[in-house]
This record gives C-alpha cells, sequence and structure tokens, in this order.
C-alpha cells in the first residue's frame, strides 16, 4: 500500500497543572525526553511543527505559539494546522512515552479507506485519543474554521463532524503522562522492554 505523505503538529504546550507545572515534554522516559519520542516516531513527516515554547530537540522542527499561549487543543491545532502543506495530518501530543513509527503508519495506512477523513486510537477504556490520529488536511481545516473562536474550544467540536475510523490500540501507544503516577509507570514499563530487549533503560 503507498503511505500518504504527510506533515506531523505536535501540540506541547499545556500547563501540566496536574504535573505541578513540571515541563511535561522534557520529562524523561525510557532515558529519552517524552518530545523526542514522540518526534523520534514521526521522523519521516515532511514538516514536523511543534506547538509550545521552544526548547532543544533532537531533530529539527518547526516552532509555533497558540494563541493566546495556554488557550488549549484547539487553539494549538489552529497554530500548528497553519504551517502545514501536506495533503494528510498526523495531530499528536508531547506526553506519549510508546508511540513509534508502526503506529504513525498504521494511521496514515487507514486513511486509504474510501470516505474517511480521520483514523483515531481508541483506548482500552474505548476513549478515542484525538491527539493520536492522522487527519485529511482539507476536511480538518473546513472542520476548525467552523468552529470559530479557537481559545479554549474542545477538540471534539472540531473533529467530531468529521467522517473517522477508530482504531484499536493493543500495544498502549496512545498512553499519555497525565500525572507523576503516570509517568512512573511508563518509566517502569520503558525499563522493563528494555530489560525484556537486552537495551540501556
Amino acid at each position: 500500500m503507498e503511505r500518504y505523505a504527510y506533515d506531523a503538529v505536535v501540540l506541547a504546550g499545556g500547563a501540566a497543572r496536574r504535573l505541578g507545572g513540571e515541563d511535561k515534554p522534557a520529562l524523561v522516559v525510557g532515558g529519552m525526553a517524552l518530545l523526542d519520542r514522540v518526534l523520534a516516531a514521526c521522523a519521516d513527516a515532511g514538516t514536523t511543527v511543534v506547538v509550545g515554547p521552544e526548547r532543544a530537540t533532537a531533530r529539527r522542527v518547526r516552532w509555533a505559539r497558540e494563541e493566546p499561549p495556554g488557550g488549549g487543543p484547539v487553539a494549538g491545532l489552529a497554530a500548528g494546522l497553519a504551517q502545514v502543506a501536506a495533503e494528510v495530518t498526523v495531530l499528536l501530543a508531547a506526553d506519549l512515552p510508546f508511540l513509534d513509527a508502526a503506529t504513525v503508519h498504521r494511521l496514515l495506512d487507514a486513511l486509504a479507506e474510501p470516505d474517511v477523513d480521520a483514523a483515531v486510537l481508541v483506548d482500552a477504556g474505548g476513549r478515542e485519543q484525538l491527539l493520536t490520529a492522522a487527519y485529511r488536511t482539507g476536511p480538518l481545516r473546513v472542520a476548525l474554521a467552523a468552529v470559530g473562536d479557537p481559545d479554549g474550544a474542545r477538540l471534539r467540536a472540531v473533529t467530531g463532524a468529521l467522517r473517522t475510523l477508530r482504531l484499536p490500540d493493543p500495544t498502549g501507544a496512545a498512553v499519555d503522562c497525565d500525572t507523576w503516577e503516570d509517568v512512573e509507570r511508563a518509566r517502569k514499563r520503558a525499563r522493563n522492554l528494555a530489560d525484556t530487549q537486552g537495551t540501556p533503560p
């Protein structure tokens, strides 16, 4: 199957209130910052836009800031999408320690289905992970414009009208790190995976 060329938008501008305001994208899991782990998973994107405060990253990216800063995921999407040119956009959170390239490619491949605007991972609890998803850029732009002011808007207000294919997430690629308990679980899982694979944690 011929895979779609794509751009990536990574949202890294949240306040991390449940982490006491910690710089969440910079937290280290498995020897690598969370943001760098996400950037490695989408390394074959034509353009990668990170929305949030600029920081050192393992590979070159474009930077954008949501308006206003802290305005939420739809404001972040609007800022990132302004720099996207590809027909497909992969939208990702910056705190996905177990996202990998195979999962990104699986999302892209799902867009080959007819009449599909979006492919979204669904976690074990049945929740759509809208920040672990691939979208056709054109319909996404139209849906974003229909919301109006993006400040504080809910992401589902944008994606709800899109024709969406929901994919199971058997590897936990959409697991994120919202709390310190999440971070510790992720670090433990990364150590276990390293032990199993015989690589340094």
